[in-house]
C-alpha cells in the first residue's frame, strides 16, 4: 500500500512539474517593467473622482474627518504623467478604497490601475494593500495584471506629493516595479 501510494504521489509531482513547464514555455520569458506616473485624488469640487458609498451609521464626512473608520469610497482616478492634473493622462485608477483602522488613517485599497495610451494601452496592474497615507512615503502590493502584465507581482513606491485637508484632495507620485509576462 506505501508502494502505491508513493508512485501515485510521484506521478502528481511530475504532471504539476510539467504543467509549470509548459505555462512558462506558453506565457514567454518573465519581464520587469518600470512605471512613473501621479495618481489624483479629488474628494470635493464639482467633479470629485472618489466619492463615499458607505459610512458607519451616525457618520458625518467633514473638513477634518473625510475618511472615517469604515467609510467606504468608489475611486476613477486619473492618472497622469506629472503633478498638475492638466498633465498628460495615461490611465484610471478605479476601483475602491475603505478607512480600515480606528486610530490611524489608514486604507485597504483594491483597485485596477488601467493604462489608456502608450506601450501599456489596454493593459492594467491591480492593487490589493494597505495603505498608510498619512506616511508621506509607503508601499503597497501589485498583485495582478491583464494584457502586457499578465500575471504581475511587485510593489508601488508612493509618495504624497500634495495633499489638503480640508478638501481630502491628494495627489500621490507612484514608482511601480512590476514583474510580469
Amino acid at each position: 500500500m506505501e508502494r502505491r501510494s508513493m508512485y501515485g504521489n510521484l506521478v502528481v509531482l511530475i504532471t504539476i512539474t510539467l504543467v509549470s513547464h509548459a505555462c512558462h514555455a506558453y506565457l514567454g520569458k518573465e519581464k520587469v517593467t518600470k512605471l512613473h506616473f501621479f495618481f489624483h485624488d479629488t474628494i470635493s469640487g464639482d467633479h470629485p473622482s472618489a466619492v463615499p458609498v458607505a459610512l458607519p451609521e451616525g457618520t458625518v464626512i467633514k473638513p477634518g474627518n473625510l475618511a472615517p473608520f469604515g467609510a467606504v469610497y468608489v475611486v476613477d482616478d486619473p492618472l497622469t504623467e506629472g503633478p498638475d492634473l492638466n498633465s498628460k493622462v495615461i490611465g484610471h485608477a478605479q476601483g475602491f478604497y475603505v478607512s480600515a483602522a480606528q486610530k490611524d488613517l489608514v486604507l485597504v485599497v483594491a483597485y485596477d490601475l488601467g493604462f489608456t495610451s502608450g506601450e501599456f494601452n489596454g493593459s492594467s496592474i491591480s492593487v490589493l494593500s494597505r495603505n498608510p497615507i498619512l506616511i508621506s512615503e509607503r508601499e503597497v502590493a501589485i498583485v495582478g495584471g491583464r494584457g502586457k502584465f499578465r500575471m504581475a507581482r511587485g510593489f508601488a513606491k508612493l509618495k504624497s506629493y500634495s495633499s489638503n485637508a480640508t478638501t481630502g484632495n491628494a495627489v500621490v507620485e507612484y514608482h511601480i516595479t512590476v514583474f510580469h509576462y
